[in-house]
């Protein structure tokens, strides 16, 4: 749906409410936050604000600073902006909540530029283990270090060193795509697997010619070792696995709020971290609003998932109203799944890691129990047959799907127009362009990056609805570096530019993380902008995002993140 045609339908419809607010008692209320004196960006064609009013959890008043005299009382709280950039609350369009606390509690690699770097901590974390206690850390990526391992295959390095430190302790270490991982010897021993292993359907154990195990695991290799880790993670007694998982949501939503982030759309919770999840929002445990994705089998899912429907729980904290599937893997990872063989692999095509049949069973469901089905899809081959299963559902009536495309990173030109035709939304990562910049065109050749990688311009010139994100815990959750990579297509480290044309104006990728994004979640109608009758979620920064420098957008700061009116986050 055209953006301009959304903006009249959400405006007119806020415009009700108003007006209904204005005729019942909204010039008695008296406010219970005014913010005054700020720079707003309200991401509607209004930008004409001078104060805003709230009341509850709502925008009950936006206007002059005279107007908003009437609305002070003894007991309202009063927040200068002092001429600060004020807009809507953030809204991260796809990442993993829970994966977000794990990555805080463990190892975090996505900052690190040596194999070097990873083994030493490694090293430190296994000094303070316990024997046969699993060492787990994520975001290691071989195509960002600036030098090659000791021991290495091809970009990859052998189990040795890891081997030699931690004898006792296996190490489990998640790629930054989340799409492969590596394994020290004492992890490949509890997990059962030898040089005599063969690769599983949709998955690859690497070798060197010798048919050595060099320790990487890609795709659906990588499930012997995730389930040992899953087994002796529930050989933890139940009450330290259930304090653990809680401790690593407030991990979370700290993280969120001091970035600036007031809703997060979660790509793909189990149902006992759902049941949690609307467990908390009923006891007013969340400081933030999480919209989230149902993962499972279509065997798990059928009869059972109409029981996690649920929209707006706990005043609009919890929010479940999506099914979570995936055709392929990752393009670092040669796992994205393509139409023509790799520029760096002849002969092969990336790896189709669900059958197109299970993920027609789930379209299936998420279309009879009203929900939204979203597909991880990174290849050009993989977009083509999630939009060929969006087109079959698309034509059956006139419900308004919104059916997501969870990266839609490398696309046939052919299929370009067909996010348009069957209204499907790209929910996109803006720094997964800058951070994959340094091996895309070695994986698909000059003419396939340049024409469908990351093509945003051409899918916004083609009305297309754009949700941002980061996909933490494979990014750092940072909404600025990503906004950075938006709207410059270059690198923060080394300005490595990549194809600049498809970049987003500023005004583009705020509202990719604001209006747009709550339209990819049904939610438009009660955030992502500032109007009067939406959700009181507002961030105050230092920064003008509009109109800085492009240098200054990674180094903004958040000062006041603000859910339902409430200061959830200052920086003090």
């Amino acid at each position: 749906m055209p953006s301009k045609i959304r903006y009249l339908s959400s405006s007119y419809t806020l415009v009700i409410v108003a007006l209904l607010s204005i005729f019942s008692c909204n010039t008695d209320q008296k406010a219970d936050l005014i913010i005054i004196n700020g720079n707003y960006y309200s991401a509607t064609p209004n930008n004409d604000i001078q104060s805003i009013a709230v009341k509850d959890d709502k925008i009950i008043h936006l206007g002059s600073v005279v107007d908003i005299e009437k609305f002070k009382a003894k007991e309202t709280t009063i927040i200068d902006a002092e001429g600060q950039f004020v807009m809507p609350g953030f809204i991260e369009g796809h990442g993993h909540f829970s994966g977000l606390g794990n990555t805080l509690q463990n190892l975090n690699f996505l900052k690190d530029t040596s194999w070097a770097q990873i083994v030493e901590k490694v090293k430190n974390k296994v000094s303070q283990a316990e024997k046969g206690e699993w060492i787990y850390g994520r975001g290691w990526h071989q195509e960002k270090w600036n030098d090659q391992p000791q021991s290495h295959y091809g970009d990859y390095p052998i189990h040795y060193e890891l081997s030699e430190i931690s004898p006792d302790n296996p190490v489990m270490l998640i790629h930054a795509s989340g799409h492969s991982l590596f394994a020290n010897e004492q992890a490949m021993k509890v997990a059962g697997i030898n040089k005599e292993t063969s690769d599983p359907k949709g998955g690859k154990i690497v070798r060197t010619g010798s048919n050595e195990v060099i320790g990487v695991f890609e795709e659906r290799a990588m499930t012997p070792l995730r389930n040992s880790y899953d087994e002796y993670n529930k050989s933890l007694n139940k009450e330290q696995q259930t304090q653990l998982w809680y401790e690593a949501i407030a991990l979370a939503q700290q993280e969120c709020l001091s970035n600036g982030i007031t809703s997060f759309q979660d790509a793909g919770s189990k149902f006992f971290e759902l049941e949690r999840y609307e467990k908390m929002a009923l006891n007013d445990h969340f400081d933030m609003r999480l919209w989230a994705m149902a993962r499972h089998s279509s065997s798990e899912l059928s009869g059972k998932i109409a029981d996690y429907r649920k929209i707006g729980v706990g005043n609009n904290h919890f929010t479940c109203r999506a099914l979570k599937t995936e055709i392929d893997g990752a393009l670092g990872a040669h796992g994205a799944w393509l139409t023509q063989p790799y520029a760096d692999k002849p002969n092969f095509y990336g790896q189709n890691t669900t059958d197109i049949s299970e993920v027609e069973k789930i379209a299936k469901i998420a279309f009879d129990n009203k929900m939204q089905l979203c597909v991880h899809a990174i290849g050009d081959r993989a977009n083509k047959e999630t939009l060929d299963i969006i087109e079959a559902y698309s034509s059956k009536d006139d419900t308004d799907l919104r059916w997501r495309v969870e990266h839609a990173q490398h696309l046939n030109p052919n299929d370009l127009n067909r996010f348009k035709e069957t209204g499907a939304i790209a929910s996109m990562q803006g720094i997964h362009c800058t951070s994959d910049a340094p091996f895309v065109v070695k994986r698909l050749g000059d003419i396939r990056s340049k024409v469908g990688a990351y093509a945003w311009k051409t899918l916004l010139k083609n009305d297309v609805v754009i949700v941002n994100g980061t996909d933490v815990p494979v990014e750092d959750i940072s909404p600025f570096e990503n906004l950075y990579a938006s709207v410059t297509r270059k690198r923060i480290d080394n300005g490595m530019p990549f194809f600049v044309e498809q970049r987003m104006t500023r005004e583009e990728a705020l509202r990719s993380y604001t209006i747009d994004a709550a339209y990819g979640a049904f939610e438009e109608n009660i955030k992502g902008s500032l109007e009067e009758g939406k959700l009181a979620d507002i961030v105050i920064l230092d920064t003008n995002l509009l109109t800085c420098d492009d240098q200054d957008i990674p180094s903004t700061k958040v000062l006041y993140t603000i859910v339902g009116g409430v200061v959830k986050y200052k920086n003090d």
